[in-house]
């Protein structure tokens, strides 16, 4: 009785020992050595920072690399345009970026369409109708004041004022953040 407890638990300890190594193999992705030449020539706008990245993102890469050859010549540009812009953002922008695809993909599919339709209209815009559009939506969050201490509550509905500013054009509102669509996926 002993002995088959004693060989029971041995069994239970092996089995679980391999099952660590095989979750730790397949959690460990190669370091940037290790890549072969086609996958640092496609990954090579993130090689600096190849060894640092999560095993997670390092093995979406890899997957854009393995489908990478297959891809149109239009489709290798944009990985690669997307792979630099990302390299080049600052820790606090990557957060940002996937803070914002994430809310995208949480809203209901025609408010996204609507969304990605715009996106794709702004797209099509010459680059100084972007560049004013981005100056214009900075001023105005340059601009924005303060949050004002809130008044006293009362039953009585607050004086309408008029504003001496100008609105500011709705369009110019609407346009999307570059980034929030623009983030890679692996």
């Amino acid at each position: 009785m002993a002995r088959r407890l004693a060989a029971a638990i041995t069994l239970a300890f092996c089995l679980l020992a391999q099952g660590i190594a095989i979750a730790a193999q397949e959690a460990r992705q190669p370091a940037w050595t290790e890549l072969t030449y086609e996958q640092k020539q496609i990954l090579a706008p993130v090689h600096g920072e190849w060894d640092k990245m999560p095993a997670i993102q390092r093995k979406r890469l890899l997957g854009v690399a393995k489908g990478y050859p297959k891809m149109k010549p239009e489709e290798q540009q944009r990985i690669q345009r997307r792979l630099k812009d990302w390299s080049k953002l600052t820790p606090e922008e990557r957060t940002l970026a996937r803070k914002k695809y994430e809310k995208l993909k949480q809203l209901p599919p025609e408010k996204r369409q609507e969304v990605q339709k715009k996106w794709q209209e702004y797209q099509q815009l010459p680059e100084e109708k972007k560049e004013q559009l981005r100056r214009s939506k900075a001023k105005a969050a340059e601009t924005k004041p303060a949050a004002a201490p809130e008044p006293p509550k009362t039953n009585q509905a607050p004086p309408a004022v008029e504003s001496a500013a100008p609105a500011a054009s709705p369009k110019a509102e609407t346009w999307p953040n570059p980034w929030q669509f623009d983030t890679p996926r692996p």
